[in-house]
């Protein structure tokens, strides 16, 4: 069981590395193709790597400043909120 729950999160860290390709900065949204919702998830999402990869690369941020403003913000937020909150399914509850 040890062995699966390891094994899952390698591979979802694997995951998260191959597609953070779409991280915030990268020159995809401009101010006439700013990102919306579903950006603001994903860039929610793969904020911790877009911190690490932004110390190595001045461009990159951990949000996008090309977006279309509350909707934007309301999908980072809550993908920031939801995939830090996950963390605990991983601990064990007391008795």
């Amino acid at each position: 069981m040890k062995r699966n729950k390891l094994l899952f999160i390698v591979l979802a860290f694997m995951v998260m590395l191959v597609l953070a390709g779409c991280i915030p900065g990268d020159g995809k949204n401009t101010e006439e193709n700013p990102a919306g919702f579903f950006w603001g998830v994903w860039h929610g999402w793969v904020a911790p790597i877009s911190l690490i990869i932004g110390i190595f690369k001045n461009n990159i941020t951990i949000y996008e400043t090309f977006n279309t403003g509350w909707w934007y913000d309301f999908g980072f937020y809550m993908a920031i909120i939801s995939g830090f909150g996950s963390i605990s399914l991983f601990r064990k509850k007391g008795k």
